[in-house]
């Protein structure tokens, strides 16, 4: 255990400098975000890749899964959304890469793309079936790694106030 009482330490010292750490904890959170959407839309992106060959290559009733349209739709919604969350996680990072401000455009990637990432990673697993659930397919620990993605780095509805708050709200 180490303690520090009556400790002083200089200016220079200070991260961010005197009264500046709030604000280099913000650029912080804002890299994480961009990064967090960036990478819920990479699973979203992969967890769709899975669907879309598991669907393909898995027969039902003598047909391949994407005979169906059932299952056609859901692919198609699948892949507009991960677009969609590419799209907004790229403009982010573009932003940010760039020094422009972003603080309402890396939340909405990271808010959007994890959404995005657990709606498709569950349906993914429900196009594999039973066999979603089980280690031999990467959707199971897709599903689990999209879960997590909603949570880190602030919750859905942390990201949904920032938006409101940037809009003006």
């Amino acid at each position: 255990e180490l303690v520090f009482e009556d400790c002083e330490v200089g200016e220079d010292a200070l991260l961010g400098g005197k009264e500046g750490a709030f604000g280099a904890l913000m650029e912080a959170l804002i890299t994480g975000r961009v990064s967090h959407g960036v990478k819920s839309a990479a699973i979203a992106e992969a967890a769709l890749e899975q669907a879309i060959a598991y669907a393909t290559d898995r027969e039902a009733f003598g047909r391949s899964l994407t005979k169906f349209q059932s299952i056609r739709f859901k692919l198609a919604t699948m892949a507009t959304k991960v677009a969609a969350a590419k799209a907004l996680a790229y403009k982010a990072a573009w932003l940010y890469e760039t020094g422009q401000p972003c603080v309402k455009e890396a939340s909405m990637a990271k808010y959007f793309s994890a959404e995005v990432a657990d709606e498709v990673t569950r349906e993914a697993v429900q196009i594999h079936g039973g066999y979603g659930y089980i280690t031999e397919y990467p959707v199971e620990r897709m599903y689990r790694d999209a879960k997590l993605a909603s949570i880190t780095e602030g919750t859905s509805e942390i990201q949904q106030l920032i938006i409101s708050k940037e809009l003006g709200l």
